[in-house]
């Protein structure tokens, strides 16, 4: 068999794996509880086959074997995933009335982002009626070290996960934090400070604010941004800003859980 030939045949044994692996969850999901043959049956697999399948899914805790009775149900792994779609909606939907207010209180574009890998995606937008032709950044992946949500995400993240998106820090315009020490002490201010900002430092001519959205345990789950034209959002005018998002995201905190000091 030639390597190419191979490759493809392994690629296609992987899909029908994951098929088969998902296959297994809907079962569970329909029955309640199920054995390895009953599994096995259903899905028209060996039973060994199965028991490998149902392991995979168990390391992960998807699956979770019932004390004594050899059956298998939905693991608490499916709850945590649940979960992190579950306060993403609940996020957008608790937001919503806090940027529609600082959007026509500020009358610039105000979002919600949250992490997405070593990237900052907006989730939430509303526009402030001087933003009409503003670009829409709902679904669009920013980079941490070049944006003010970032760089709030950033200062309170993990710090394998600080160490992942300082690794490489690309320039986009003549004013990006390319420095690793200098970002990290500009981190460091933020965390003392509580927002972020940035002058033209991922667009020429787009300057930001952003303060940090907290869950209910207290971790930095998002972040809320203003961002606006050079020219009507000068550094000057941050500490203001500031101060407006800075409790608007406080505000969106508690709505979310977060009992911590307002």
């Amino acid at each position: 068999m030639r390597n190419n030939e191979r490759s493809t045949n392994g690629s296609a044994s992987q899909v029908q794996s994951v098929d088969r692996a998902i296959a297994i969850l809907d079962i569970l999901a329909r029955r309640g509880e199920a054995g390895v043959t009953e599994i096995a049956q259903e899905l028209d697999v060996h039973k060994s086959t199965a028991f490998r399948l149902v392991g995979a899914l168990e390391a992960w805790q998807l699956v979770e074997q019932v004390s004594e009775r050899g059956k298998y149900r939905l693991g608490f792994g499916i709850v945590r995933l649940a979960g992190a779609t579950t306060a993403r909606l609940d996020l957008s939907r608790e937001s919503r009335a806090v940027c529609e207010r600082l959007a026509a209180e500020l009358d610039e574009t105000v979002n919600v982002a949250v992490v997405d890998q070593d990237q900052a995606t907006n989730i939430m937008q509303v526009y402030g009626s001087a933003a009409v032709t503003a670009r829409n950044w709902i679904g669009q992946r920013t980079p941490l070290h070049a944006t003010s949500s970032g760089k709030v995400l950033l200062a309170w993240a993990g710090d394998d996960d600080r160490e992942a998106a300082l690794a490489e820090l690309p320039a986009f315009t003549p004013n990006t934090r390319t420095d690793r020490g200098k970002l990290a002490e500009e981190l460091e201010q933020v965390r003392e400070r509580g927002w972020a900002c940035t002058v033209e430092e991922l667009e020429v001519g787009l300057n930001a604010v952003a303060a940090p959205i907290r869950a209910a345990n207290g971790d930095v789950i998002a972040a809320l941004s203003v961002s606006g034209p050079a020219y009507r959002m000068e550094p000057s005018s941050y500490p203001d800003i500031a101060e407006k998002i800075v409790a608007g995201a406080e505000e969106i905190s508690f709505r979310v859980g977060y009992l911590g000091p307002r």
